[in-house]
């Protein structure tokens, strides 16, 4: 059965709503997904803007809210692994785990903005070598006991990192994949699950379909006779009201604002390029101009009946095995948030699972 969750990423300010006002809003909110009986909770990473600013530690947010739940998976999505150490991620990672009981599943992305790259310090360039060399180190300091590396990027010797994972042999590891297809390809090989951050338009939907069966053919080619299987997570924007016009207006209003905070994120990417970006800046503007049109992507805004149908068309077409609702998007109302998460559960989601069984 596909499972259902939440994905935050913040696109307001201290303009719109204090942090401690936005905080909160989705601490409630978390409570009420974990009360509805949704299996995930999902945070990204993100710096110095009002896109995603102000989720810059998704580790501390999510240990807010394994305080305050007890059963609800807690995924990052993801980690910005290009800008931080392993031996910090592995430790950092591993005491969320034992705080949460073996609850937390980490994504890892790649990063994207160029204005991040800057401030860190860290060659776009070479940005697949680290990353990928990141995600690996730690799930060896994960999983071995006197580990070492050297790499261009770090190197330390006969490290035994603690605290000690509580899941075994490790967390779930998700990594994000969206545009590349040498993404696909890497993340089935290392036998991870595949993270779809960002839904793309319907236009695009048949080329991310073969992506992802690419990704599939890959894991069970590796993996398969070990008895794992593949398993595909994909964010999409949902909003939902008592009738289509509602929620398609409200919907529409919200998604324009989000794509325009991101908009003006996606302006470092003007005058630059990078060999580990191929195509990016055409995607980026593909993916603005979805958002403003009167399609609004890979969303889904509806009353019930119909948004199930619309979400039926999209599991049938991915096969997701984790449907993430991304629900801040365009500095919504606590209230707006809360309506989605009740409709969902107590009308939608019944559908969905009834055509599912069948």
């Amino acid at each position: 059965m596909t499972e259902y969750g939440i994905s935050l990423l913040p696109d307001t300010g201290v303009d719109v709503r204090s942090p401690r006002d936005y905080y909160d809003s989705l601490l409630a909110a978390s409570r009420l997904t974990e009360e509805l009986g949704f299996e995930y909770i999902k945070m990204t990473e993100h710096y110095m803007d009002p896109y995603g600013g102000y989720c810059a530690d998704p580790l501390a947010f999510l240990s807010a809210v394994a305080a305050q739940t007890s059963r609800v998976r807690l995924m990052t999505g993801g980690i910005q692994a290009s800008f931080h150490h392993p031996i910090q991620l592995a430790a950092r990672t591993a005491q969320l785990d034992a705080l949460s009981h073996g609850r937390l599943e980490v994504g890892f992305a790649r990063a994207f903005l160029p204005y991040e790259f800057d401030a860190f310090g860290v060659d776009m360039d070479t940005s697949t070598e680290r990353f990928r060399g990141t995600v690996d180190a730690v799930v060896r300091l994960w999983t071995g006991r006197q580990v070492s590396e050297d790499t261009p990027f770090f190197r330390y010797k006969d490290v035994a990192s603690q605290p000690p994972v509580t899941q075994q042999p490790h967390p779930p590891v998700w990594a994000a994949a969206l545009f590349t297809k040498s993404s696909f390809e890497w993340i089935g090989d290392r036998g991870h699950n595949l993270l779809i951050a960002s839904s793309p338009s319907r236009e695009k939907a048949g080329q991310l379909k073969e992506l992802i069966e690419l990704y599939r053919e890959r894991f069970l080619a590796a993996y398969g006779h070990t008895g794992r299987r593949p398993r595909v997570a994909i964010s999409i924007a949902l909003l939902l009201a008592e009738s289509d016009e509602e929620a398609r207006a409200e919907g529409g209003r919200h998604l324009r604002r989000h794509w325009d905070t991101f908009a003006a994120a996606a302006r470092s990417w003007q005058g630059r390029g990078s060999t580990s970006y191929e195509g990016y800046r055409e995607a980026l503007v593909d993916k603005h101009s979805a958002g403003n049109s009167e399609d609004a992507g890979m969303s889904v805004f509806g009353a019930p009946a119909s948004a199930a149908e619309q979400i039926r068309e999209i599991r049938d077409l991915l096969r997701p095995d984790v449907m993430l609702w991304q629900l801040d998007f365009g500095q919504q109302p606590r209230a707006t948030m809360e309506r989605t998460l009740r409709l969902f559960a107590e009308r939608v989601r019944p559908r969905l699972d009834e055509t599912e069984r069948s």
